[in-house]
């Protein structure tokens, strides 16, 4: 198939739309994104988890050294109750052998690690491009239209606008709104000079009233969060107008029983504390409409309690293009896309939101029970079976899709049992 004229337009400049833009151009594809935002902010957002499935494609992309100079390797978690007692440890990626350990690093600074490499490959971003509207002609051919009154036209578009998909919307009038899971994020960065640093090691307590995480880099500066229940179901935006002040005085009362060295983290970290509800988006019924597909958040949102956000809308973006190189006929790629993904991606969904719910524990009882079982699981979880579906997924840019069942798409046979 001759692919050297195709043009595809690309909603959303986050993570999953330059990466898709990459392969797509790898492909002889050309591919512009629209960005609603005006401009890039490298400061957004906090930190992130970046899985040994993701810095799989990263490194396809040539982007490994960039990763390893930015980010920090966060091979193992260990977990702790609200005493200070040991429940735990469970390994973060690639078995030892099998590749890369997860990292760290600065939501922004992934944001800006991929849209460079997508500019130095030729690749426009357009700013402030709001999607009012999607329009298909009789050819085929799609027309975006922006609110600024601009328009573009490609062969086929992609959505990577994320947990609120205007795109998911328009070809879905009927799409399940995102689900509150009914816990919200905190989180900053703090500084510390009584706590040693924690190489290869993030921390997790499940507070009395919280859950907190944290790790400690050699200078004595602090990535941490906080996990707590908040009532209603509430918009960003309504967190974001609550002070770092306020923010600070709610995080202090809630892990005032907790280890003292939580509230001394709190405490260092200014007025750098924000906050965002948890959606997620447990299974999406339409995943593309003639020549319109979805990736990432925009279909399959979830918990960060999984650490496997970024990673899987990469996965969605070099699979989709792969699919679009090997495949004549867009409705048999997007729908190639789309058998290849969705079981997987439900399941990272469930299983994040699962982890997720052992952090609300807020009575005695309840915080008893989980205390006593999660050891247990954990056990269960350091078997390199229970870990290999998630983190051993691997996608060989050089497989053609029609072997992709068998050849590409490393997860083992019991992933889904």
């Amino acid at each position: 198939m001759d692919t050297s004229t195709r043009r595809a337009l690309i909603i959303g400049g986050g993570i999953g739309g330059p990466v898709a833009a990459m392969f797509l151009r790898r492909a002889g594809i050309d591919a512009q994104i629209y960005e609603a935002q005006a401009a890039p902010d490298d400061r957004q957002g906090y930190f992130l988890n970046v899985a040994s499935n993701g810095l799989r494609i990263l490194h396809t992309l040539g982007l490994g050294a960039e990763m390893a100079a930015e980010g920090f390797p966060i091979p193992q978690m260990v977990m702790w109750n609200g005493a200070g007692k040991r429940l735990g440890e469970v390994r973060n990626g690639a078995a030892p052998g099998q590749g890369a350990a997860s990292m760290v690093v600065k939501r922004g600074t992934l944001h800006r690690i991929v849209r460079a490499a997508a500019q130095r490959e030729g690749v426009t971003i357009s700013w402030s491009k709001t999607l009012v509207k999607i329009e298909t002609r009789a050819d085929q051919q799609v027309i975006a239209h922006f609110a600024d009154g601009t328009t573009a036209q490609g062969d086929f578009l992609i959505g990577s606008d994320g947990l609120h998909s205007r795109v998911r919307q328009i070809i879905d009038s009927t799409a399940s709104l995102p689900a509150y899971t009914g816990l919200i994020s905190c989180g900053g960065y703090g500084h510390t000079t009584t706590l040693a640093p924690t190489p290869d090691t993030q921390h997790f307590i499940f507070g009395k009233r919280a859950f907190f995480g944290y790790f400690v880099k050699p200078n004595g500066e602090v990535y941490w969060f906080n996990n707590m229940a908040y009532p209603g179901t509430p918009r960003r935006s309504e967190l974001e107008a609550i002070s770092s002040a306020q923010w600070r005085q709610t995080l202090l009362a809630l892990h005032q029983d907790d280890p003292p060295f939580i509230n001394e983290i709190i405490r260092s970290s200014g007025d750098s504390i924000g906050a965002y509800p948890i959606y997620d988006i447990p299974s999406t019924r339409v995943w593309h409409s003639g020549p319109v597909v979805l990736l990432g958040d925009a279909i399959h949102a979830m918990s960060p309690s999984a650490g496997q956000g970024a990673s899987l809308a990469m996965e969605d973006a070099m699979l989709l293009a792969a699919c679009i190189r090997d495949l004549p006929v867009l409705a048999q790629a997007f729908a190639a896309y789309e058998q290849l993904r969705r079981t997987r991606v439900e399941r990272v969904v469930q299983h994040a939101r699962q982890y997720g719910n052992n952090k609300a524990a807020s009575n005695p009882l309840s915080r008893w029970l989980r205390d006593l079982m999660l050891p247990l699981f954990l056990k269960q979880a350091i078997k390199p079976a229970e870990q290999e579906w998630l983190y051993g997924y691997t996608i060989d840019w050089d497989v053609p899709v029609a072997r992709m069942n068998s050849t590409a798409l490393v997860e083992p046979a019991t992933s889904f049992g």
